[in-house]
């Protein structure tokens, strides 16, 4: 991570390694571009109207040694009609760009930096999300072949005296908020022959050692086997791997206040069970805990924040392996509920894991309930790579959550899970069966989980499209829906 610093004033005669600044496409300077421009001798203007500075929306361009001033390297990011989305874009590019540069610090001028629907507190979290999102490497499995460490250490965040306290407050958000991202990538990056359930459970252990309102509660089979998670234990049986349900309390208020609970699926390796899947792709199956991962990286990031809330974090945490001793197709299980499933397909074990979860998440009394899961391939059929799907039994909840989503650029959207898709999860030999056919699999999948969801206001988001990329050297985690969690959660705040 970076130091980030904000300081109140004005552009000076002092000099700068790299000065970072944004033109709007109406080319509109404030009093400190002014100062360069008659500095430089109306350098930019002249830059722009050649066309070798583009003031459109997700260019840079990188000036050196300008003259009539001190600053090494003057970095000038097109900002479009600063749109929010624009806004985003350009701070992309400029984060891609000063990664690459030699500088150890730069200075961001948030002057002319702005968005209608959006605070100067918007704007310094997101530049420093940006930042961080661009700088990020997994290098943990590395072994002679580290890459070389990002140049830029130190950001300096230049704004007037009217802004500076709402850019500290967006600066500690983004620095907190990349903490939890970062968190996340470093975990579901992680080969599942380091990342067990074990791992999951020693990692919230020492978070919470860390961080003194944070308590960790770890139950073992042999605690599920007497809490009576039959769906859970059908999963992880065919491992040598334990399964373990992790329990993340944060406890920032009264104790008499109703918690918000976060729930992920943490399926550390999937082979699909004795129902294997295909060997082409079966690597991108490491990714099967992002919604584990994400519950950790929010919670760690509700630490960093210090809310004035009560927040539980659950990670179902196993491994579904095809074992001699796994569970098969046709198998009937009883779920912590009491309601049996007969298992069609092993390969559909996400929901299996998550429905004790949220069976066993009855006795916290929560204020609402998020499950988090790269649950269905289907989704990813259906919204593709740019938005997670939303299914919930309150709309207003499900409401809440794409309003976050919206606010912080990490999108979703809302599907239906209407009673007449519950009708393909009936069984003729138990309560019900773990898939539902071929159409709306994404639907029948959230139908399933709704069954066990009726004590309390809950949402179910299917991450299968937006959590990772699979691209040769560009794959990796996008630390997704933590920014969504994060904000969801702190909008809640009583």
């Amino acid at each position: 991570m970076r130091s980030y610093s904000v300081k109140r004033g004005e552009l000076s005669d002092t000099s700068f390694p790299c000065l970072v600044v944004g033109i709007a496409e109406d080319e509109s300077f404030g009093p400190a571009i002014k100062a360069l421009e008659k500095a430089s001798k109306g350098a930019l203007k002249r830059l722009i109207k050649r066309g070798d500075i583009s003031t459109k929306a997700g260019t840079t361009t990188l000036l050196t040694d300008l003259a009539g001033t001190k600053i090494e390297r003057l970095l000038v990011i097109g900002l479009g009609a600063k749109s929010v989305d624009q806004i985003v874009l350009s701070f992309q590019s400029a984060a891609a760009q000063l990664k690459k540069l030699p500088s150890k610090t730069a200075t961001l001028l948030m002057e002319g930096i702005d968005c209608a629907d959006r605070d100067a507190s918007w704007v310094a979290s997101k530049w420093v999300e940006c930042l961080e999102d661009a700088a990020y490497q997994y290098v943990e499995m590395k072994g002679t072949s580290k890459p070389k460490a990002v140049s830029l250490s130190k950001v300096q965040i230049l704004t007037n005296s009217e802004n500076a306290t709402a850019v500290r407050a967006g600066v500690k958000l983004g620095v907190s908020l990349s903490k939890g991202k970062n968190a996340t990538r470093d975990l579901s990056n992680a080969p599942s022959n380091l990342c067990t359930p074990t791992y999951l459970a020693e990692q919230a252990k020492k978070l919470a050692k860390t961080y003194p309102k944070l308590s960790t509660t770890v139950l073992d089979e042999k605690q599920m086997a007497r809490l009576g998670m039959g769906a859970f234990l059908s999963v992880s049986k065919g491992s040598d791997e334990p399964g373990k349900m992790i329990v993340m309390q944060y406890k920032g208020a009264a104790a008499s206040q109703k918690p918000h609970v976060i729930v992920g699926k943490g399926i550390t390796f999937d082979t699909g069970g004795i129902s294997l899947k295909p060997g082409a792709s079966m690597w991108e199956m490491i990714y099967d805990m992002c919604g584990a991962a994400s519950v950790f990286g929010t919670m760690l990031t509700l630490c960093e924040m210090a809310p004035r809330m009560n927040v539980v974090g659950v990670m179902a945490a196993a491994e579904n392996m095809p074992s001699g001793g796994a569970s098969k197709p046709g198998d009937i299980v009883k779920t912590m509920s009491g309601q049996t499933v007969e298992i069609l397909n092993t390969d559909a074990e996400g929901r299996l894991v998550l429905c004790d979860a949220l069976t066993y998440v009855e006795r916290f009394n929560p204020a609402s309930v998020v499950d988090i899961a790269t649950l269905t391939g289907a989704c990813i059929i259906a919204l593709g790579s740019h938005a997670s799907a939303v299914f919930s039994n309150d709309d207003a909840l499900a409401q809440s959550l794409i309003e976050a989503g919206e606010r912080t650029r990490d999108r979703a959207w809302q599907l239906p899970i209407w009673d007449d898709y519950q009708k393909q999860i009936n069984s003729a030999f138990a309560d019900m069966q773990n898939i539902g056919g071929r159409e709306a699999g994404s639907i029948t999948a959230a139908c399933f989980l709704a069954r066990f969801a009726k004590k309390y206001r809950w949402a179910h988001m299917d991450i299968a499209g937006t959590s990772f990329k699979w691209a040769g050297l560009n794959k990796g985690a996008t630390a997704r829906p933590v920014a969504l969690l994060t904000d969801y959660l702190l909008s809640q705040k009583s």
